[in-house]
C-alpha cells in the first residue's frame, strides 16, 4: 500500500485508503475476477461481445454486459457500434486499458508461479 509519504501534496482523491476516494472507486471497479479477465482476454484484440463472452468462461450475459459498460466508463475500453443488420459492437482496449493489462498479466504470473504452494497451504488449512 502506498505510504502516508508518497501521498504529501496528492489530491485526497488519489489515496485508496479513504472511503470517499475517487482512486478507491476504481480500483474497487477493476479489481474484480471478471473485469480483471476481460482486460487479460482482449489484450492487444479487437473482440466482438459473443466472442469475449465464449473466451471468458463462466461469465454470465449480465456480468459481462455490467463489467464492458464499467471498462468503458473508466476509459479502459473502446466500444465501436458498425452500422450493420444486425449491429456489429466491437471492444478494444484503450491505451489506459492496455497499461493495465501489464499489471494483470502480472498478476497472472504470479498466480502461475504460486499456484502449487497456494494450493498445498489450502490442504494444510483445511484437514
Amino acid at each position: 500500500m502506498v505510504t502516508k509519504q508518497l501521498l504529501k501534496g496528492l489530491p485526497e482523491d488519489a489515496d485508496l485508503r479513504r472511503a470517499d476516494s475517487l482512486a478507491r472507486e476504481i480500483f474497487s471497479d477493476v479489481a474484480n475476477k471478471w473485469a480483471l479477465l476481460i482486460i487479460e482476454t482482449l489484450g492487444e484484440r479487437t473482440l466482438r461481445f459473443s466472442e469475449l463472452r465464449n473466451e471468458v468462461e463462466g461469465v454470465s450475459h449480465k456480468m459481462l454486459t455490467q463489467n464492458l459498460r464499467m471498462l468503458e466508463r473508466n476509459g479502459l475500453v473502446d466500444r465501436k457500434v458498425h452500422p450493420t443488420v444486425p449491429p456489429r459492437v466491437e471492444y478494444t482496449l484503450t491505451e489506459p486499458g492496455r497499461a493495465l493489462r501489464t499489471t494483470v498479466d502480472a498478476l497472472c504470473g504470479w498466480t502461475h508461479q504460486y499456484l502449487g504452494h497456494i494450493e498445498s497451504a489450502r490442504g494444510r488449512f483445511d484437514t
